[in-house]
């Protein structure tokens, strides 16, 4: 219907009625249709026109008198406050007639939604007919992607349904549409209307145990694994059924919970048709290959609900799978308007890139991301956003960033349970901690990641954050306090043969080691392990301790080149502390590298990584940048990440102050 962007006053509308009431009956019926029809398609309005008796003579007419525009095939009325006052001031017979017109003229699949509107407006009460029809273009739309525009119209055909029972089913699908579309509020207000129509089981059923899913995505995580689990069964459809149980298995992994997750695990694994390798990353016993691509690519090609949190799958090594899976989806998310899956599936993969090396890309999606799930009030997520982003800030040296955003996850995080979101927040802070040579305060921190009953104990983090912890407490002076830190990896790699636990676990006995020769082989056998140098930070790191520990042993010329290595990764990753320390090591050896001085923006770029560089800085984006040079927005990506740290930048606005004629070097 013509909706006025703002009231017309009465003095404006008497002066637009004095144009309008001119006009002849037939001229004024044509003016009503082309207000009705926002679409403007002449071949529409001519035939609904015609039908209600509006010839070429009529057209003329209208045309003449100045309330008409034409543009490119198509016609309005000239001002949208005319448009309002032609469309509410006609009578209710005289506008249906025009709808049903238009409906009638409207022809093909393309349509059928619009076709269904000017029906629903045509009506003066319930009509099941209608309704129907309504649900039906509810379903292209959502299939579409259209989540908001499926909600809008299913409101339409609940008020449509003669009975409860169908309101209810359309109010919950409504609900369901609206949750994906990232309207929360919404989606709760609906879901409660259904609620008071229909039985819970109906409802759950038609929303796919939505009630849940709020709770999981939006607030605390015992609640959401009640609801969850108590909807598994309304669920006729397996597939659903075994979505469902697999959000409560990971609701109990957010809350740190290993008593909620078994539960919900039982429950998962009881139900029909669960993909195999789906039970096998959340239990603890067995070994990597339960994660193996093919594995999580099965599971990709289904519901980013089936796919595991990403620090779970960075403990089983299967970052790089979970990565290209989930890329994939988010590709696909990102033609559609479907914004809560967006805003869970995007921090997922930021966080994959943490551990690949790939700081930019995560950098740059996590903020994207936290202003949409602030926008859309996903709370978890943005905390999971603000998370990525004081990781890569606490490796970076930035002290005032890692406080703010860790400081607003944990408002967040704490009161809800949500102990993943802590942990991962405490992690950040003891790193920052560690890195700037604050060794006992780090060590505080990771320690809370395993301490029974604290609100960051977390059993997947404590894992992660085992290497920092072993080494923040070898470096404050209690080595013993290292050990169940240097157990955890070892015991983790054991089990389930995963090369970068083995390579954690021997970095950490190195650092333990009393015997030389003993040291000397562990350090040497976390770098050359399978796959040792898939997460550049980590292996620069255990070749920053090598070398500091060859150094002490005297033997510079082999301490200066594990050094340089580290070196190298530090600067390209822009991690500011550690390329101190690295660079201040090998200055001990003997041999002073060179540092780089005032408006230096330090290594040369690569004529490819200046050519990414300078479109950067003139404002394309990655996949503009990637159109312009025949490369993927990928390659694009891990470019700009190796152009950061050279020339002195830390995000793409500040491209624009560096002189790549002379150069480069930063003007400002």
């Amino acid at each position: 219907t013509a909706t006025p962007p703002f009231p017309v006053g009465p003095r404006l509308r008497r002066a637009f009625h004095s144009r309008i009431d001119a006009l002849t009956p037939a001229a004024r019926t044509l003016l009503l249709l082309i207000a009705t029809e926002e679409r403007g398609e002449q071949w529409v309005l001519r035939e609904a026109a015609a039908e209600l008796g509006a010839g070429d003579d009529v057209w003329d007419e209208v045309r003449w008198s100045g309330l008409l525009t034409a543009r490119d095939g198509r016609v309005r009325v000239r001002h949208p406050l005319v448009r309002a006052v032609v469309y509410e001031d006609a009578p209710f017979a005289a506008r249906r007639a025009a709808h049903r017109a238009l409906a009638r003229a409207l022809a093909g699949e393309d349509a059928d939604e619009l076709r269904a509107w000017h029906l629903a407006a045509a009506c003066d009460g319930p009509d099941e007919e209608v309704a129907a029809l309504l649900t039906d273009a509810a379903s292209r739309a959502w299939a579409r992607g259209g989540c908001a525009s499926a909600e809008r119209i299913l409101r339409r055909a609940a008020e449509l349904s003669p009975g409860p029972a169908g309101a209810a089913v359309r109010l919950a699908r409504g609900a369901r549409a609206a949750w994906e579309a990232g309207r929360v509020d919404a989606a709760r207000e609906l879901l409660d209307r259904a609620a008071r129509l229909s039985s819970d089981e109906e409802v759950a059923e038609v929303s796919g145990g939505l009630r849940g899913l709020i709770e999981f995505a939006h607030g605390d995580q015992e609640t959401a694994h009640r609801h969850l689990l108590r909807d598994v069964p309304a669920l006729s459809r397996p597939e659903k059924a075994v979505e469902l149980a697999g959000v409560a298995v990971r609701a109990g992994w957010s809350a740190g919970s290993p008593a909620l997750q078994d539960t919900a695990l039982r429950v998962l694994t009881a139900l029909p048709d669960v993909p195999p390798a789906l039970p096998g990353w959340w239990r603890e016993e067995g070994t990597a290959p339960a994660l193996t691509d093919e594995a999580v690519a099965h599971l990709g090609a289904g519901s980013w609900r089936l796919m595991p949190p990403a620090p779970l799958a960075i403990a089983w090594g299967a970052e790089e799978a979970l990565a290209e899976a989930l890329e994939r989806k988010v590709a696909g998310l990102r033609r559609t308007d479907a914004a809560t899956a967006l805003v869970l599936t995007v921090p997922q993969t930021a966080t994959l890139d943490l551990v690949r090396g790939r700081w930019a890309d995560a950098t740059a999606n996590a903020a994207e991301t936290l202003r949409l799930a602030e926008e859309i009030g996903a709370d978890h997520a943005a905390s999971q956003c603000r998370n990525v982003l004081a990781w890569t800030a606490a490796a970076r040296g930035d002290e005032a960033a890692v406080e703010e955003l860790s400081a607003r996850a944990l408002e967040r995080s704490v009161p809800r349970g949500m102990r993943a979101l802590t942990a991962a927040a405490y992690w950040s802070r003891g790193q920052l901690a560690l890195h700037t040579g604050r060794a006992e305060e780090a060590s505080g921190l990771l320690e809370r990641l395993s301490e029974p009953g604290h609100d960051a104990a977390h059993g997947t983090f404590a894992l992660l954050s085992a290497a920092d912890a072993a080494e923040a407490a070898v470096r404050a002076g209690r080595p013993e306090a290292a050990l169940p830190h240097a157990r955890r990896l070892r015991e983790w790699a054991d089990r389930t043969g995963t090369a970068w636990a083995a390579a954690a676990a021997d970095r950490c006995a190195a650092l333990l080691a009393e015997d030389p020769a003993e040291a000397e082989a562990l350090f040497r056998s976390a770098l050359a392990g399978p796959g040792a140098a898939a997460r550049p930070f980590d292996h620069a790191r255990t070749r920053l301790l090598y070398g500091e520990w060859l150094r002490r042993a005297r033997r510079r010329t082999d301490a200066r080149a594990q050094l340089a290595e580290a070196a190298e990764t530090f600067r390209r990753l822009g991690a500011a502390p550690l390329l101190a320390r690295a660079l201040t090591e090998r200055e001990l050896t003997g041999r002073q590298p060179r540092r780089p001085g005032p408006g230096d923006t330090g290594a040369s770029l690569t004529p490819q990584e200046r050519r990414v560089a300078r479109l950067a800085a003139e404002g394309l984006t990655n996949r503009e940048i990637a159109a312009r040079l025949l490369i993927s927005p990928r390659t694009v990506g891990h470019h700009l990440s190796n152009v950061f740290p050279k020339i002195g930048v830390t995000c793409r606005t500040e491209l624009t102050g560096v002189d790549f004629e002379d150069g480069p070097r930063l003007t400002r």
